[in-house]
């Protein structure tokens, strides 16, 4: 990466935490967007350690921005601002209701909700109510929730299975080592576990035109193209059982306008290519090369134009730029074969998605799927956007989705950022066709190589292949059966704080997931005043075999045991082998109490904390 001044190669790390936040030219239309009508039915509810609102929705939304202010002796002081959950990126939501525990217990709070039609466009606030978190008492709230094995129930999305985001796949051919391990062969040992555990279908990574694999150059002024790297990265990626999905980018240094803007530590070029004809002639020629190398199976593979461009950080030039090569690069891949899907922005932050559809809508381009990205928050509903601007029939993937957009942020590492996944996944299922969690392994090096084996790093796999906390969420969705079942909620809690998920599989066992959680990334070690007692009662199970499997600070949480194994850099010997004790989830039979037909499970669920009930079939 480099500087914007000079262009001449800085710190990495440090050069992206300036300019990170910088958009790149935002300039141009709102694209018709509307005004929006505040939320209706604004209501909130006390409970202990947190406010749970709600309200009804607004037609048009793509998502709510909760806004809040202190009371003092019963006034408001100060205006109504945003209520910040940490979360580093798009502070909106898509739900109707939110879970507030950001605020003093005890102390009162006036909350207001807007409509939010447009990532960057916020509409007029709710009329307000004030309300306060009930402080502690030293008994534990308990949630009653209830279950019938014999309901009809509906299928059951799963929108983890589709996707999952990882390091530039040239790394898949890497002898180097960190922490002693050598990285190719973790990470394609990362990406076929993952494709074995949790049933992930593709893979998504950047920069496959960058110069480590040696597609493009020139030689006496012409092009010169050779495919073999790509094949090399795409032949081992294959032999896992994944796909790639094909993110068009960045740009051959030979190609480039101006090869000295870069970004990341191997630095991959963001800049406009010189020649807009050669460009399409490489696009072309990559898409032809994989079509004739694996077949009609590239049909099905998704190709999306670049990386975030509207962050300077990933695109030197203009946004009118970036639609220019939307459009050269889109009718390049439809020039091979107008079956094969291809779409974008591939923005951060939900940003330029309205600016595509403007202008495809107008140029002309295909768009078969939007993709946009978000961190800290569940992903916003697109839905009405696409509507809006005439591309109802376009998929909608989210390419990119974590608990935090921060490289080495200690979120990452531990309890609190799986029951973040659990509750994005369940938010998202149904109104998403992939949430892509960002990334699969460690052994990732955008801003460095990792300096630890606990660093924060973006894995759901640490460098050595122990699973975090996240994998272990993952799997915990992968064990779900194919119909979701309804689930009945009652408590101080229900319905925000503790989340549900309920299936019955095909063999007729029941697979039953219960969470707390909080975006609030403040209480990410933990609230013991957001803990509860929790009561399932499964009515039709009585008598049949039931298992738990935890997830939380004492069970599966790599943090937890490091800390007691004293692993503070690098584990060395017989740490490694200590390590795996938290690579598996260890399921474990309970005794159940019996009220008629109904198999009763009651437990202690700590925040941050999940739980799989698994009931045998009968």
């Amino acid at each position: 990466m480099t500087s914007t001044s000079d262009h001449q190669p800085a710190d990495a790390r440090s050069d992206w935490e300036a300019r990170i936040a910088l958009r790149s030219d935002e300039t141009g239309t709102t694209y018709g967007t509307p005004v929006l009508s505040p939320p209706d039915g604004l209501a909130a509810h006390a409970g202990v350690g947190h406010v749970r609102l709600s309200w009804s929705p607004v037609p048009g939304a793509v998502g709510y921005l909760v806004h809040r202010a202190a009371v003092r002796d019963g006034v408001v002081v100060g205006e109504l601002t945003p209520v910040d959950h940490l979360g580093g990126d798009v502070l909106s939501v898509p739900d109707t209701w939110y879970v507030d525990t950001t605020g003093e217990p005890g102390q009162p709070y006036t909350y207001a909700v807007a409509a939010v039609p447009e990532v960057t466009v916020t509409g007029p606030l709710s009329a307000p109510l004030t309300c306060a978190s009930l402080p502690a008492t030293g008994v534990t709230p308990t949630v009653e929730l209830a279950v019938d094995a014999a309901a009809t129930g509906m299928p059951l999305a799963r929108p983890w299975q589709p996707m999952i985001g990882s390091e530039r796949l040239s790394q898949l051919l890497c002898a180097d080592t960190s922490g002693g391990r050598e990285i190719g062969v973790e990470l394609l040992a990362a990406l076929r576990r993952i494709r074995e555990e949790v049933g992930v279908e593709t893979v998504r990574a950047h920069s496959i035109l960058h110069d480590d694999l040696g597609v493009y150059r020139e030689v006496d002024g012409e092009p010169v193209l050779d495919f073999t790297g790509i094949d090399r990265v795409y032949d081992l990626l294959l032999s896992t059982g994944l796909r790639p999905v094909v993110e068009i980018g960045f740009m051959p240094r030979d190609l480039a306008s101006d090869p000295e803007r870069t970004v990341f530590q191997y630095r991959g070029v963001i800049s406009p290519p010189k020649d807009w004809d050669r460009w399409a002639e490489l696009v072309r020629a990559l898409v032809a090369h994989l079509l004739d190398r694996y077949g009609e199976e590239v049909l099905g593979w998704d190709f999306e134009v670049w990386n975030e461009a509207n962050l300077e950080v990933f695109w030197s030039g203009t946004r009118d730029e970036w639609m220019r090569l939307y459009d050269v690069t889109a009718r390049a891949v439809k020039d091979v074969d107008p079956r094969i899907p291809v779409g974008g922005p591939s923005s951060a932050a939900a940003g330029w998605v309205d600016a595509l559809l403007d202008h495809a809508r107008r140029s002309g381009a295909p768009v078969d799927f939007v993709s946009t990205h978000t961190y800290g928050s569940p992903p916003l509903d697109l839905r009405p956007t696409l509507a809006r601007l005439g591309f109802p029939d376009a998929r909608i993937l989210w390419t990119e989705w974590g608990v935090t957009p921060t490289h080495f942020h200690p979120v990452n590492d531990g309890t609190s950022a799986a029951t973040f996944l659990l509750s994005g996944m369940r938010s998202a299922a149904g109104r998403v066709d992939a949430l892509s969690y960002w990334v699969a392994s460690d052994h990732f090096e955008e801003l460095g190589r990792p300096p630890r084996l606990l660093h924060g790093g973006f894995g759901l796999l640490t460098v050595g292949g122990i699973a975090k906390p996240r994998y272990h969420a993952l799997r915990m969705l992968s064990q779900l059966g194919e119909t979701e079942l309804p689930v009945r909620a009652a408590g101080d809690g229900a319905t925000g704080l503790v989340q549900t998920w309920a299936s019955r599989r095909s063999d007729g066992s029941l697979a039953i997931l219960v969470w707390a959680h909080t975006l609030d990334q403040s209480k990410r070690d933990g609230d013991s005043s957001l803990a509860r007692r929790v009561r399932l009662a499964v009515d039709g199970a009585a008598g049949r075999t039931v298992t738990v499997t935890r997830l939380d600070r004492e069970h599966g949480d790599v943090t937890t045991l490091a800390g007691r194994l004293g692993i503070t850099e690098w584990p060395a010997g017989e740490q490694w082998d200590a390590l795996r004790a938290v690579d598996a989830l260890a399921a474990e039979k309970i005794e159940t109490a019996t009220e008629g037909r109904a198999a009763v499970v009651e437990l202690h669920l700590p925040q941050p904390g999940a739980v799989l009930i698994e009931v045998a079939g009968s």
